[in-house]
């Protein structure tokens, strides 16, 4: 029998992916689906930007339904991870589904996650799912890197007034109670959705830009973060 930290509770054990250094979960209450197939080769990943990437929405048809249950989705999960010929990678970043549920729970499980970041936006029913997602990590153990506040802020291009339109500091808030980082506040622009939706977003097509700074300071700590838990010397666990 094993404990961990002295607490009798199991350590939870998570293959890693072969090349890959870190895996980062981004998390949401809410979010689109996709469809996956299977492969007896390893798929090749898309690649823009020097950023590898694959989805399941790359092997689905446009307007394809998604009818699975549980294992079906734990199953397409898996090819997305160790059934793609990812190469040498510091870092893979993975688009959770939204939810707590079944999907979620054996996911955070299954893969070696390094570290989750809880993305919001201000208003208080997502900011309950953030908090459902951030206990859900902290049940698997996995460490909360922060929390990002999205669509924060529109700014009217017009006359420049500021509009608070899911609320003002909700997440910021929830952070601080929740004790998580507060890892920054994205704005509400049409240009991060234009720019992404043609394939040159925007911390490409105008680095310089207040947007992509922000952007660029997120990731610069979340990158901090990983390097602080890697410093960090692991739980002692007894074994009788």
């Amino acid at each position: 029998m094993r404990s961990n930290s002295g607490e009798g509770r199991l350590p939870f054990h998570r293959p890693a992916i072969e090349g890959v250094k870190d895996i980062i979960a981004v998390a949401s209450g809410k979010g689109g689906v996709g469809k996956s197939t299977t492969a007896d080769m390893k798929m090749i990943p898309m690649e823009n930007f020097g950023v590898k990437c694959m989805s399941m929405g790359f092997l689905a048809a446009k307007d394809a339904p998604i009818v699975w249950r549980g294992p079906m989705v734990m199953s397409a999960l898996e090819k997305l991870t160790r059934g793609v010929a990812w190469g040498n990678l510091d870092i893979i970043v993975v688009d959770m589904p939204p939810g707590t549920g079944d999907a979620q729970l054996s996911m955070s499980q299954r893969l070696r996650l390094s570290g989750a970041v809880i993305v919001s936006t201000p208003q208080d029913i997502a900011l309950l799912d953030a908090r459902r997602g951030a206990n859900m990590f902290r049940k698997v153990e996995v460490p909360i890197l922060g929390l990002i506040e999205n669509m924060s802020c529109f700014t009217c291009p017009h006359c420049g007034k500021h509009s608070y339109i899911f609320g003002n500091g909700g997440a910021q808030m929830t952070a601080e109670e929740m004790d998580m980082e507060f890892l920054g506040k994205v704005p509400l622009m049409t240009e991060i959705r234009e720019t992404s939706d043609e394939g040159n977003p925007l911390v490409m097509s105008c680095p310089d830009c207040e947007v992509s700074q922000i952007y660029e300071r997120i990731a610069h700590r979340i990158i901090e973060k990983l390097k602080e838990l890697n410093a960090q010397p692991s739980s002692p666990q007894i074994i009788v």
